[in-house]
């Protein structure tokens, strides 16, 4: 999702830094910056140290919430019993862009919520102090990851609710970009 909405940002003529995780995707477009990144720590660091330049952020990244306290550079082999593995959360990329953001700059967020949709996504749209949050529904079949279609609806500070039927993801990236521009920000 986040590469339909850069492209489609950068056909209307925005310049953008595209901070991503490991994937196989590709986008070259001369407006398109990218930084990739491995970790959940070094999405943070980039996003931090990139937000105060920029007009606002699309937060599409599925950053886990926690990460291994010890993680291991080789593989770890069988053994009897069990193992016990701790997990440490990640430090919290929107709310911390929330807590920077400017009267000037814009933020949206994404939301995949299993239960209470709507309210789950409206909490963190004002807990985070993002301006847009699109919900990923996954009851949705062809919807979500691993797929080039979406089912969104999308939710804005003031309230507003906008639901979206399935449709492939660069339709979702018009739908997203253009309620992005509507807001006031």
């Amino acid at each position: 999702m986040g590469f339909a909405i850069a492209g489609e940002l950068a056909s209307r003529g925005a310049h953008l830094i595209l901070v991503c995780g490991p994937v196989d995707l590709q986008l070259d477009h001369p407006l398109i910056t990218r930084i990739n990144v491995a970790t959940a720590d070094e999405m943070y660091e980039a996003c931090i140290s990139n937000f105060p330049s920029c007009d606002g952020a699309i937060l599409t990244a599925a950053v886990a919430d926690y990460s291994p306290v010890l993680a291991s550079a080789e593989k770890i082999k069988r053994s009897e019993g069990n193992m016990v593995l701790e997990l440490k959360p990640n430090k919290d990329i929107a709310a911390e862009l929330g807590r920077l953001k400017r009267k000037d700059q814009c933020l949206v967020g994404f939301a995949l919520e299993t239960n209470n949709e709507i309210e789950n996504a409206s909490s963190k749209l004002r807990k985070k102090n993002l301006d847009m949050i699109v919900l990923n529904s996954l009851r949705e079949q062809g919807a979500g990851f691993g797929f080039d279609t979406n089912k969104v609806s999308i939710l804005t500070r003031e309230g507003q609710v906008f639901d979206y039927s399935l449709k492939s993801k660069k339709e979702v990236a018009v739908d997203i970009v253009d309620r992005l521009l509507e807001l006031s920000c």
